[in-house]
């Protein structure tokens, strides 16, 4: 394979990475105002776990339901572009979804058109709704859990491509599953409680906050467990994409380039 069409692979598959991880990031921003219950989804009654003198059941953001991609195609992009890949990538989605929310707060300040709040204003049972204030609702998230939200972001991404890169340095190109797993329950973590901290000390108890975030932090580790098959697929397509020989070169140059956390 000649060098002209090696980097045109490398720059077709940062492209494509790139495009599922923004993607699916920003679904996740949006959606994630919908708060659901995981037991209910799977059919089962609710968990009732006491944590920390709380009674507390898996209330998910809806966004959780494919934020699993954005672990992977992270930790693929980590795997061949390095510390450089996925910093670019995330500092990328995180300025789209600061500008995605600045958007949304424009459209929020424009005046309604009477016809469609009145063409709008009830369910299918009759039962009569503000149209305005629904969307403002739905879309209006408060500051800080928007700054909560992108702060976690950041350093749940940098945390998770240097203790992935550090794993590395230990095992070497073998044990995907331990760098993929281990980088992805460490950078959750710290996601997990950094957000919740910013976007609602002084409104929750620290107790509370915690005891949230432990739940939260349960089900990530659960979903980062079972997201390791989807790890190794990613990683066979791309190696046979970019052929062997030189797809264990990119993950080495990659290593070599990410030592330092920052």
């Amino acid at each position: 394979m000649s060098d002209l069409i090696l980097e045109r692979k490398k720059h077709r598959l940062f492209i494509v990475l790139s495009g599922i991880f923004l993607t699916n990031a920003l679904i996740a921003e949006m959606i994630g105002v919908k708060i659901f219950s995981g037991e209910q989804t799977l059919g089962l009654q609710p968990a009732n776990l006491s944590i920390l003198g709380f009674t507390m059941d898996f209330n998910l953001t809806a966004g959780a339901v494919i934020w699993p991609v954005v672990f992977i195609t992270s930790d693929l992009i980590n795997e061949y572009f390095g510390k450089p890949g996925v910093k670019r990538i995330s500092y990328l989605t995180a300025g789209l979804v600061a500008y995605s929310f600045l958007v949304i707060f424009l459209a929020i300040q424009l005046p309604p058109a009477g016809w469609w709040m009145d063409a709008n204003n009830a369910d299918p049972d009759g039962n009569f709704f503000n149209m305005n204030f629904a969307f403002n609702k739905i879309f209006g998230q408060g500051l800080r859990i928007i700054l909560g939200s992108l702060t976690a972001f950041l350093i749940g991404q940098l945390t998770d491509v240097f203790v992935f890169q550090k794993l590395r340095q230990v095992t070497g190109p073998k044990k995907l599953w331990m760098r993929a797993t281990g980088s992805t329950l460490v950078s959750q973590l710290i996601d997990s409680f950094v957000v919740l901290f910013i976007a609602f000390a002084g409104t929750f108890s620290f107790t509370q906050i915690l005891a949230i975030g432990i739940t939260n932090y349960i089900y990530k580790f659960i979903v980062a467990i079972l997201l390791t098959p989807l790890i190794y697929l990613g990683h066979n397509v791309i190696d046979r994409y970019l052929g062997k020989e030189h797809a264990a070169r990119m993950s080495e140059e990659a290593s070599t380039q990410s030592q330092n956390f920052l």
